[in-house]
């Protein structure tokens, strides 16, 4: 039987991602335009578990089917890990994801730190009592944005230490084994699988 599951997004990409991950054990995630829902979270938290929260629980009174919520963040360590909690509103300040990659490299080349980590952290809820978190941390370094580069938001240029390459040159089977978002969510699918909620 399967296992249904709400991805608190609108975004097609993380959902995309996400049942690639998922589906292949049973579990049907649906996402917010999937229900019908029209619901959007402040996320003004201190933290991406904090925001995390704040989305998942934003769908709360619609289903009382378990949710999970995703929130993450580039964090640049010579800008002192901005964009971080902001990476995807900075993104929207630029007007787009290249404009904004290229200026926060303008940055990084300046002062000669091309350190990053790409944090992310899942909430779930309706599965016990408490929210439950699942949190992820993926090392690399800044890298100049190439003609060619494809992928969503940083991916351009975020070259992950693990792999050797930018999550835009990894197919999406390689990108859900290495990115911060694909370990988060095995994380969270361990948990499912340990307490029977699906098989193994």
């Amino acid at each position: 039987m399967n296992f249904e599951i709400v991805f608190a997004t609108n975004n097609p990409n993380k959902l995309k991602e996400a049942r690639k991950i998922l589906s292949p054990f049973g579990v049907v995630v649906y996402g917010l335009r999937d229900l019908n829902l029209d619901v959007k979270a402040e996320e003004d938290g201190h933290s991406y578990e904090e925001n995390a929260y704040k989305k998942a629980s934003a769908v709360l009174k619609y289903t009382t089917f378990p949710i999970f919520a995703d929130d993450s963040g580039l964090e640049i360590e010579s800008l002192n890990n901005f964009p971080g909690l902001h990476s995807s509103r900075y993104i929207d300040q630029c007007g787009s994801n290249i404009v904004a990659m290229s200026n926060l490299y303008e940055e990084v080349e300046a002062n000669g730190n091309d350190k990053a980590t790409f944090k992310c952290c899942i909430c779930l809820l309706n599965t016990e009592d408490k929210p439950l978190y699942f949190t992820s941390e993926v090392p690399g370094h800044i890298v100049p944005l190439r003609e060619t580069s494809t992928g969503f938001g940083y991916d351009a240029f975020f070259k992950c230490d693990e792999a050797g390459v930018t999550y835009s040159e990894m197919s999406e089977d390689e990108k859900n084994t290495y990115s911060h978002r694909g370990k988060a969510l095995r994380k969270m699918l361990v948990y499912l699988r340990l307490n029977g909620y699906i098989g193994k």
